[in-house]
């Protein structure tokens, strides 16, 4: 439970990057000893979210250039094969379910619900890679989402970017539906590429959110 509320606060924004927390105080926070939390820090760490620092505090982990573009490389190479399959393989079943993802985004967006469609984000391309036949590609896409995910909450944050990237979803689940590989492909890369814009805009204005790299 720590881990995962203590994940959900870092991706949330809710700990900004380079934000300091201590055994001491979360462990108050959740009632329990200081071990449980220091093999909470340890997954996190694991996971990229926290700097564990000999003899000085634990740091929400800042970005890393070299690794949000590592991250974005791996998800595009996986998901541009999903949607080549998904668009192969999809039966009318199938375009209702990815419909129903749309209907639900769009619920968000009118409650201007940025948590709940961040996880429904989440819900449309593990149900693309159902469709695809391959489930198990969506362990990597979410592993390697998870990295940026507080990019995206500060990209949902600071912009209107639930309408474009719903019609994002909504063009790649028409070409998937329609069977044409190259267009949901298409469809797809622009899709993953709407975050660029916005990284290079919060690498000038929240610069300390960001490691200093050579």
């Amino acid at each position: 439970m720590i881990v995962e509320r203590l994940q959900e606060d870092i991706s949330s924004m809710r700990l900004m990057p380079g934000s300091r927390i201590s055994e001491p105080d979360i462990a108050a926070r959740f009632g329990v000893s200081r071990q449980p939390v220091r093999d909470a820090f340890s997954r996190l760490e694991s996971m990229g979210l926290l700097r564990i620092r000999p003899r000085k505090a634990t740091e929400v982990k800042r970005f890393s250039r070299g690794e949000i573009e590592k991250s974005r490389f791996v998800r595009a190479a996986v998901e541009m094969e999903v949607l080549r399959r998904a668009a192969r393989r999809c039966v009318a079943a199938d375009g209702h379910e990815l419909d129903a993802c749309l209907a639900l985004q769009r619920k968000a967006l009118a409650k201007g619900d940025q948590l709940a469609f961040a996880q429904l984000d989440y819900d449309f391309h593990r149900a693309v890679c159902g469709i695809a036949g391959v489930p198990f590609a969506f362990d990597v896409i979410h592993a390697e989402k998870k990295k940026v995910d507080r990019l995206c909450m500060l990209a949902l944050s600071r912009e209107d970017r639930m309408p474009q990237l719903i019609d994002d979803h909504a063009r790649i689940a028409e070409a998937v539906k329609a069977g044409r590989e190259e267009e949901a492909v298409e469809a797809g890369t622009v899709h993953l590429s709407r975050l660029d814009a916005t990284i290079e805009a919060i690498k000038v204005a929240s610069a300390a959110y960001f490691e200093d790299e050579d």
